[in-house]
């Protein structure tokens, strides 16, 4: 009987550490640490009061015995435009991911996010759960990670270091665009796209590199951008949808009531991103023209330049027009049927067929 004891506490530690060499599912006793990419420190709120203390405290926000080694994108030296490629080569294990900054390695994400589709944070949510599915499968096939939930900055609007009034009157003036799709836009408007990186993009206004640029209210604020432009146009060409997404190998140690606490507790944080993120764009904006109420940013005085009507209808006829055939022949090219499973889905929401 003692034997059988002996024999049985021998092979404990034994088959734990088998599980681990194999790869199989994380035990109770098992505490692990994910290597994890966040948003850059420098685009502000959300990255500083939500998606870092989630991470922070990833053992007691998830109920796993897994650890978080978390550390923003321009904290890593890595560009923001690589983060697909580090994790399909197994350097980090979840990232928060920039979906237009990636869509050049993976087109298929800038269908959650074509210039144009979701005006708002309402239509936005519907674009998101339509599409989730058809891109969570594609991410899995490609780069061998999982989308776990997406969320919006908000919308991203103008700000400009000359008077602007309309759309129209970008024509000739260099523009900071960060994707594919809204760069081809602001060429039909006349303007010159500039693709910048968020970190590079201060500078290159202070300098004259371009003359506006486009970016939510918030993380214009948290920048300084109102420091070196003096208007801002607050039509939302888009949303800027950002994911989380895990390699299928981090996955995959999980066990499936391991995979249901993590997956819930990515739906907490970025349900409560989607409520965050809408409240600092009304503060953000008030801030960035010096208006009140003022509470999470500080104050500016851009002028605050009205929406004209006609910009509103040549942003949503654009979807139509310039988006989706924009997007559907780069994207179709790369994965096929990409469009079509679009309209399926997102199409249907929004009314394009």
């Amino acid at each position: 009987m003692n034997l059988t004891r002996s024999l049985s506490r021998c092979l404990l530690p034994l088959a734990a550490a088998a599980a681990l060499l194999t790869g199989g599912p994380a035990q109770a006793q098992d505490r692990i640490t994910f290597k994890v990419i966040g948003q850059p420190a420098a685009t502000g709120m959300v990255q500083k009061n939500k998606e870092k203390p989630f991470f922070d405290e990833f053992a007691k926000r998830t109920g796993l015995p897994i650890d978080a080694d978390y550390k923003a994108v321009d904290q890593l030296g890595i560009k923001d435009t690589e983060q697909l490629r580090v994790m399909k080569a197994g350097l980090f294990d979840i990232v928060s991911l920039r979906v237009s900054q990636n869509s050049r390695d993976e087109p298929t994400l800038l269908g959650l996010d074509l210039v144009g589709a979701a005006p708002n944070y309402e239509t936005a949510r519907k674009v998101y759960e339509a599409y989730f599915d058809t891109l969570d499968q594609r991410l899995q096939k490609q780069f061998q990670v999982k989308l776990l939930g997406a969320w919006p900055f908000g919308p991203q609007i103008l700000f400009c270091k000359k008077p602007v009034a309309k759309l129209a009157d970008l024509k000739g003036l260099k523009v900071r665009v960060y994707d594919q799709n809204l760069a081809k836009f602001i060429e039909t408007v006349g303007g010159v796209p500039v693709p910048l990186s968020f970190t590079e993009v201060h500078q290159s206004l202070s300098l004259g590199v371009v003359d506006c640029a486009i970016t939510g209210p918030s993380s214009a604020n948290s920048s300084g951008w109102p420091e070196v432009t003096t208007h801002q146009y607050p039509i939302g060409f888009q949303m800027a949808v950002n994911g989380y997404a895990i390699t299928l190998k981090a996955w995959n140690r999980l066990n499936a009531d391991q995979q249901a606490k993590m997956q819930a507790a990515f739906k907490t944080l970025t349900d409560d991103i989607w409520v965050y993120s809408e409240q600092l764009t009304k503060d953000a904006m008030n801030c960035n023209a010096g208006k009140e109420p003022c509470t999470t940013g500080k104050k500016f005085n851009l002028v605050d330049v009205p929406v004209q009507p006609a910009d509103l209808t040549t942003l949503r006829d654009a979807v139509a027009t310039i988006s989706v055939p924009t997007w559907a022949e780069i994207c179709d090219k790369a994965n096929p049927g990409c469009s079509a499973a679009w309209k399926a889905t997102v199409g249907k929401v929004i009314g394009i067929k």
